[in-house]
């Protein structure tokens, strides 16, 4: 018997419909392909050495382009350093001892430090293109981005359920299935989250990273960064407005085309075992998960392509352990440590002889700059916290209106605090302050979103069953913090401390420096001796304050978060 089919005429509009869902995909696709082309063009032309940054509105639209496709860049480079470090760190306890105290170092030195050897070393890489320049700007991005990310999967990784961990075992995953399958899930909420905070601090940076000063060198790149320092130099107000609605506008713009689709997808990592009575939305989600093109897409390309690799992957992992311990004695690896010594030793060297330079009064300023910048940060730590906690955890139970705040948190976030300067010193000066109140205030704006942006991935990743019981037993307030909420929070707000502190030493260097309108404002700090170092092209001061920093944030992380750690991973882990 022959099957009736309904004539081609009468299922058109369904079709239609189901076309007419890929139209935006296709649009956006476009747009998309046609930016990277412009960049493209751009970071391959010849440099420019005269480049002057227009303050006209008109030229807003392709400076946000700039700045997108840099910190973006940067985004994906910082994301595949801190998946692979924190994946070493966290399995390999030799490795853990090396790795984490290299970490602490390397997030405790602010990117103005990174600014010269990377600038200069990038520029000769590649003379003649723009790309030089270009790549030493992203560069410069990925080190205030990476951090906190690497810290976020790291202390995740410990903090796995010990059943998860026996699940694993007793299901014979190998290392990759285990990381794919176990590891990287579940520290996604927590990475989502850190993301943001990255991508923000890319934004707060951008100042630097897009116009410096390396001696008699005015180096600068057309973009957003660019445009917001060279209205503050010049005090032009009006440009400054322009330059933070069009910043904010692409931070808007991005959080809902890019970040609350990703903290929608992550909440489905939550671990729990009862459905939680409000779940995080997203229409542009929805639209991809209905789009037949990506379904397409994914049929043909992306799940075939994604399937071998994980064969491939997964059967280099299950070789046997003895090929494995014999590839780590090779004589190539020999080599490499014999050369690692060798350039260890060099760059140990060439320091000592950088650093015979300082004279004693300098020494003593840098003693005295520390202890200032020190009290300065952990201020700006307790400040930061004490209104960051509540209200984290309170946005972070509640997924409706972490919908409506994460937008506006990450606007705050993401405002660079020297563009907002004159209208704290404004303020400051007529209550009667100065730089010393002005640089803690721009400290807070530049870390205390380390803490809010963990407090409420901690609090959001609280199973809805726990919460549940809470309920059911009538425990009040002060119990259910002291018993739940913050042992549930605590490994996500050491995380959050750890990388605010690193980022509060970071940011002192803009904070204790600044200009505007042609005059410099500062305040007797670590931070301020890098800068006037940078300007003034004194190396020996650069590397003795960069040093001296590194050094307090090391022992600080050694002898108090470091603790703080083991104690989140053995004592405050969330399992049955």
């Amino acid at each position: 018997m022959a099957t009736f089919r309904p004539p081609l005429w009468k299922s058109l509009p369904g079709n239609l419909s189901l076309l007419a869902r890929d139209v935006p995909i296709v649009a956006a696709g476009i747009v998309l392909f046609y930016g990277v082309l412009s960049v493209a063009r751009t970071w391959a032309a010849p440099v420019d050495a005269h480049v002057e940054i227009s303050l006209s509105p008109r030229a807003l639209p392709v400076y946000a382009l700039y700045s997108v496709a840099r910190i973006s860049v940067a985004y994906v480079v910082s994301l595949a350093v801190a998946l692979g470090y924190s994946y070493a760190a966290a399995h390999n306890r030799v490795a853990e001892r090396l790795l984490l105290p290299l970490l602490d170092t390397l997030q405790s030195i602010p990117v103005l430090s990174f600014l010269p050897g990377v600038m200069l070393g990038m520029i000769a890489l590649v003379p003649a293109r723009q790309f030089g320049l270009e790549l030493g700007s992203i560069l410069l991005i990925a080190t205030g981005q990476v951090w906190n990310m690497a810290f976020s999967v790291y202390s995740t990784t410990k903090a796995i359920p010990r059943e998860l961990s026996e699940a694993a075992r007793a299901y014979r995953l190998n290392a990759w299935q285990r990381y794919t399958q176990l590891e990287i899930p579940y520290a996604a909420i927590g990475l989502v989250w850190n993301s943001m905070m990255s991508v923000a601090g890319g934004w707060f940076f951008l100042m630097a990273c897009e116009m410096f000063v390396l001696g008699n060198r005015d180096l600068r790149l057309p973009g957003l960064g660019s445009y917001l320092q060279t209205a503050a130099n010049a005090g032009n107000v009006r440009a400054i407005v322009w330059g933070l609605a069009v910043m904010v506008a692409v931070i808007v713009l991005l959080d809902q085309l890019i970040w609350r689709p990703l903290i929608a997808w992550s909440q489905k990592f939550k671990f729990e075992q009862t459905e939680a009575s409000e779940a995080v939305s997203s229409p542009v989600l929805e639209l991809l998960r209905r789009s037949r093109l990506l379904q397409w897409i994914d049929d043909n390309w992306i799940a075939p392509t994604g399937e071998a690799l994980h064969r491939r992957l997964a059967a280099g992992a299950e070789r046997p352990a003895r090929a494995r311990a014999a590839r780590r004695t090779t004589w190539l690896q020999w080599i490499a440590a014999a050369a690692g010594v060798v350039a260890v030793g060099y760059g140990g060297m060439r320091i000592g002889v950088t650093l015979a330079g300082l004279s004693r009064p300098q020494m003593g300023s840098l003693l005295a700059g520390a202890a200032v910048t020190f009290l300065r940060v952990e201020a700006t730590l307790l400040l930061s916290a004490l209104w960051t906690v509540p209200l984290g955890t309170y946005i972070g139970l509640r997924p409706r209106l972490a919908t409506l705040a994460q937008p506006i948190a990450q606007i705050a976030a993401s405002v660079p605090a020297t563009a907002l300067f004159p209208i704290l010193v404004l303020l400051l000066v007529r209550a009667g302050g100065g730089m010393g109140t002005a640089s803690i205030l721009l400290l807070m704006l530049g870390t205390q979103w380390y803490i809010l942006f963990n407090v409420i991935a901690g609090a959001s990743a609280i199973p809805a069953d726990l919460r549940e019981v809470c309920a059911i037993y009538g425990l009040p307030a002060s119990q259910r913090w002291r018993r739940l909420l913050l042992p549930a929070i605590f490994p996500f707000l050491i995380t959050g401390l750890v990388t605010a502190s690193g980022g509060a030493w970071n940011a002192s260097v803009v904070a204790e420096y600044v200009r505007f309108r042609g005059q410099t404002l500062e305040t007797i700090g670590l931070g301020a001796t890098i800068s006037r170092a940078t300007d003034a092209g004194d190396y020996a001061m650069l590397l003795g304050a960069t040093i001296v920093m590194a050094l307090i944030v090391v022992t600080v992380n050694r002898l108090v978060w470091r603790r703080l750690y083991r104690l989140a991973s053995t004592r405050f882990l969330l399992e049955g």
